[in-house]
C-alpha cells in the first residue's frame, strides 16, 4: 500500500488514495516539536487491510527521519503505539 504526505503550514495528513480518490487518511498538527495525530479515517472498502496501521507506520517514519515526537490523542492510532512496542521511540 502507497501512503502518500502531504503539509501544509501546521497542519497535514498521512493517505491512501486509489483512482484519484482519498480512501484513507490520519491528519495530524504540529504544535511546537511534538506532532499530534488527531483522526484516522478509512473507507469500508480498504477496512480490515491493514490501511490505518500502514498509515500509523508511515507516520512513525517520518517523525524518526524528522527528529519529531509523536502523540496519538487519536483513538486508533494510540491502540496501534499500545500494541507496537517498538513505535515508542517516537513518543512524545
Amino acid at each position: 500500500m502507497l501512503v502518500g504526505h502531504e503539509a501544509q503550514g501546521h497542519r497535514g495528513a498521512f493517505t491512501i488514495e486509489r483512482e484519484g480518490k482519498r480512501l484513507a487518511e490520519l491528519t495530524y498538527t504540529v504544535a511546537g516539536s511534538r506532532v499530534i495525530l488527531d483522526h484516522t479515517t478509512v473507507e469500508d472498502e480498504l477496512r480490515g487491510t491493514g490501511a490505518g496501521r500502514e498509515l500509523v507506520r508511515a507516520a512513525v517514519e517520518w517523525a524518526r527521519a524528522n527528529d519529531r515526537r509523536l502523540m496519538p490523542l487519536c483513538p486508533y492510532a494510540r491502540s496501534v503505539f499500545d500494541k507496537t512496542p517498538e513505535y515508542r521511540d517516537v513518543l512524545a
